[in-house]
């Protein structure tokens, strides 16, 4: 089967998870015997998976005889050149543009979607495939334009939804285009039963068109672990993710502040960088806790290897999080994690510790308990590893395929009916 998969980041240029979760979706599809056409904007760099080549090309349609557009084995990665990037706002999108100040980008962030998706129009009609799939709300109109140019199924990929990351300011406009994407969609794949039902809730879609498929972890390089009966006694509680509302900063920072309080040798690595890192820092000084606190800014590959290495302990304090793939990482990499409540990796990941992630107090208390407790820590990864062990990207990427089969096997279905086959 043939998939033309429109997307927004592949490694090594990430912003955020779904990068990730693209880049193991790919190499799990790869595995199963799957051809990719892989589009993302101004892709660069490197490709580390196999049978992946990263061309940058800002002008579409391209010349079909281009060296560009040789075609290698499993995925081809055709770059639209694009400035908007995933977890964008309209704020942070026009603040990009007047840094760019390039006159091939669009004057806002809708601008930018339409013009997308022309490019996967002219993309669909130079390309052979089976199945569109696209991979959040941004490239919806482009994976609805290349059905509409080709009559191809269109299976829409929920990593996250306007409510995980705007709760309070929903984007009705946002919104509208995830909607409007369901309902038209062939197939629906949902990252986890939690993200199942807040669409079915919030976007009024059945239940039965939805399939959920859980993400997996790529394996990280291995780091050495430091000894956590050092000398100094200190332990070390990572916060990883961007520092954003969806994502908990706040509440890590106030239950960081309790456990301070009752174990001033606790440090805090919070990692990542987003809209409130001013703010964290400002409260982080203000609370007195600063000296206890460093804020790395954006880490990849190694360094979040480094980070794990570096930590007893990984907080996922997120208001809502559809699924949370770091919580993965840090268990491969031996680091006990706790969870919110309201994460889907917590369908994975049975029997990891959960809060509520609006009850600091018990964040704090459960920081403590597990920081005290060698024994504990080590049976957190020990089970959690257990959770996981059946979690791979191969077969993860073989239920996707599955539901990609059955769209396109609709979508002959209904040809031949029109045809009066």
């Amino acid at each position: 089967m043939k998939i033309v998969m429109f997307g927004w980041e592949f490694p090594p240029a990430i912003s955020g998870g779904l990068g990730t979760a693209c880049r193991g979706l790919a190499e799990g599809l790869l595995a199963n015997g799957a051809e990719i056409v892989f589009v993302a904007p101004g892709a660069e760099g490197p490709a580390s998976p196999p049978n992946l080549r990263i061309i940058d090309g800002l002008v579409l349609p391209v010349d079909e005889s281009s060296e560009a557009l040789r075609e290698t084995p499993g995925i081809l990665e055709r770059p639209a050149g694009v400035l908007l990037a995933p977890y964008m706002t309209a704020g942070d999108y026009r603040e990009r543009l007047s840094e760019c100040g390039d006159d091939r980008y669009g004057s806002d962030m809708y601008d930018e979607v339409v013009r997308y998706a022309r490019c996967a129009r002219a993309i669909a009609r130079a390309e052979c495939f089976d199945v569109i799939a696209v991979h959040d709300w941004m490239t919806i109109p482009a994976g609805m334009a290349a059905r509409e140019e080709t009559g191809r199924p269109l299976v829409v990929h929920i990593h996250s939804l306007e409510s995980d990351r705007s709760p309070l300011r929903i984007n009705e406009y946002i919104y509208g285009v995830e909607r409007f994407g369901m309902l038209e969609a062939d197939e629906i794949i949902a990252v986890s039963d939690y993200t199942k039902q807040k669409i079915i809730d919030q976007y009024g879609i059945p239940g039965e068109r939805i399939t959920v498929v859980h993400n997996a972890a790529l394996q990280l390089p291995p780091a050495p672990r430091r000894d956590v009966q050092e000398p100094t006694g200190e332990k070390t509680v990572l916060f990883l993710g961007r520092i954003t509302f969806q994502k908990g900063p706040e509440r890590f920072l106030e239950a960081a502040l309790l456990v301070a309080e009752e174990d001033p040798s606790v440090r805090f690595l919070i990692a990542g960088t987003g809209d409130m890192i001013g703010v964290m820092k400002e409260r982080a000084a203000a609370a007195g806790i600063a000296d206890r606190c460093l804020f790395t800014g954006f880490l990849e590959g190694a360094d979040v290897t480094e980070a794990f290495a570096q930590s007893d302990l990984y907080v996922m304090p997120s208001d809502s999080e559809p699924f949370g793939i770091t919580a993965l990482e840090a268990i491969s990499q031996g680091v006990p994690v706790i969870l919110s409540a309201n994460a889907g990796v917590a369908e994975v990941l049975q029997s990891c510790p959960c809060v509520d992630p609006e009850d600091t107090e018990c964040m704090a208390r459960a920081i403590l308990d597990i920081l005290g407790d060698d024994d504990r820590r080590r049976r957190i990864v020990r089970d959690g590893l257990e959770d996981m062990k059946e979690l791979t990207w191969s077969r993860q990427a073989a239920s996707v395929l599955e539901c990609y089969r059955r769209a396109a096997d609709r979508a002959g279905e209904t040809s031949l009916l029109r045809n009066g086959g």
